[in-house]
């Protein structure tokens, strides 16, 4: 064999080694979502790369075929050549050394590496090439997939090829900091993915807190309510409100009852009683259904555990919503180095969040600060007691006969690991 047609084989072969290894990587690690996306924009590019992708055996089969094919024969005019130029005592070696480091960095490393930086633009543009190597070596492939096949019944497996929530959450946060979406879109998907797994238990207003009016309270009355809350709906109570009969709403009191003498009860609505274990997910489904803003959150024993609105539901998606009536009360804030404030009504785990803790030890049902303290110490918390989490000290500064009003948080330094 010449040395310049040896040499001219080696390069083809060299080539066509790493077309097929970029092309390998290209379509193990592109984005699918985004070369669907492509594809239907009419990219007919992107339609073929997405065929070829769903068809990823025959894919490989081709790939493989391919680059062992090219791979041997450069190894092979190589051993040849070597033979001819330095004997065959030395050539065989000397041929397997060289071919083997230059296939490696220009057969496999770099084109791999190159292919890696731009998965779905190379995919696109050897997408034709691929397509012809693959219906050539279709004979093959389909003995491939038979063997395919009969491995898949010999070793069976159980892979799940579904999608978890958690790979979810990770594809979003991978988004988030490669800049594909900034931190409000992507705190908008996260609560989108979670917002089925919260309970109404986690965004109530609880019976302490809720504001009602008592059947056969004057006209009077009941437009002061209104006024001092700022509330567009009330729920009406018979006796106390573990007792709810219905729920009014501000527009059509002043619209019938004020000014078209109307009765209460006759612009009342039923009430929706649900569980305090229900999903919001499902609560909202069920306000739609019924046309509703409202529900009232039985407790055990058919009595009034709490309320909760549309807007807390919607709240827990986009994040609060204030309008021109609410009054802003901030329920945790910093006050100085290390030390905080929070409100006995704010959410613990939140707390907890803001100091790096996302998820509590136990799993109790309490959902404040005042509910985790009363827990601790099994009793009203008192002014100065001190409960500790972690390198938290939760100090209470303000506190009555029923429960924590305002607590001081310090911070120390974590004690090193042992």
């Amino acid at each position: 064999m010449q040395s310049t047609t040896g040499i001219i084989i080696i390069v083809v072969c060299l080539i066509m080694s790493a077309f097929f290894s970029s092309t390998e990587t290209a379509y193990s690690s592109l984005n699918r979502i985004r070369i669907k996306s492509m594809a239907e924009k009419g990219d007919k590019r992107a339609a073929l790369v997405l065929k070829l992708a769903d068809e990823y055996d025959k894919l490989l089969s081709t790939i493989l075929i391919g680059n062992n094919i090219v791979n041997i024969a450069s190894a092979s005019v190589a051993t040849v050549l070597f033979i001819d130029w330095l004997g065959e005592q030395r050539g065989p070696t000397m041929s397997t050394v060289v071919t083997t480091v230059i296939v490696l960095i220009f057969g496999e490393i770099s084109p791999k590496t190159l292919a890696k930086e731009a998965p779905e633009s190379f995919a696109r543009m050897v997408a034709p090439i691929i397509h012809a190597f693959v219906w050539v070596f279709t004979p093959v492939n389909f003995i491939f997939v038979q063997w395919k096949k009969l491995l898949s019944m010999v070793f069976k497996t159980t892979a799940d090829s579904s999608i978890s929530e958690e790979e979810l959450l990770t594809m979003v946060d991978e988004a988030e900091n490669e800049g594909g979406i900034n931190e409000q879109e992507g705190d908008l998907i996260r609560s989108a993915i979670e917002f089925s797994d919260v309970e109404v238990m986690e965004i109530f207003t609880p019976r302490v807190s809720v504001r009602g009016i008592e059947e056969g309270t004057g006209t009077d009355e009941i437009a002061r309510v209104f006024r001092e809350t700022g509330y567009s709906r009330l729920p009406i109570y018979r006796g106390t409100i573990d007792n709810i009969i219905g729920i009014i709403h501000e527009k059509d009191f002043y619209n019938f009852v004020l000014s078209g003498g109307k009765r209460v009860e006759g612009i009342m609505t039923s009430p929706i009683f649900i569980a305090k274990t229900m999903k919001i997910g499902a609560l909202l489904k069920l306000l739609q259904q019924n046309k509703a803003h409202f529900a009232v959150i039985a407790d055990e024993y058919g009595g009034t555990l709490g309320i909760v609105t549309l807007e807390d539901v919607l709240e827990e998606l986009v994040g609060e919503i204030w309008d021109e009536h609410d009054r802003v009360v901030e329920q945790f804030w910093k006050t100085g180095e290390h030390e905080y404030q929070a409100r006995g009504s704010a959410g613990f785990d939140d707390v907890l969040a803001a100091f790096g803790y996302e998820e509590r030890d136990s799993n109790e049902e309490y959902t404040t600060v005042n509910g985790w303290m009363t827990d601790q110490l099994e009793h009203i918390p008192q002014r100065d007691e001190v409960v500790s989490y972690k390198n938290l000290d939760f100090i209470v500064q303000d506190a009555d006969s029923r429960c924590v009003r305002m607590a001081r948080i310090v911070e120390h330094e974590l004690a090193p690991a042992e």
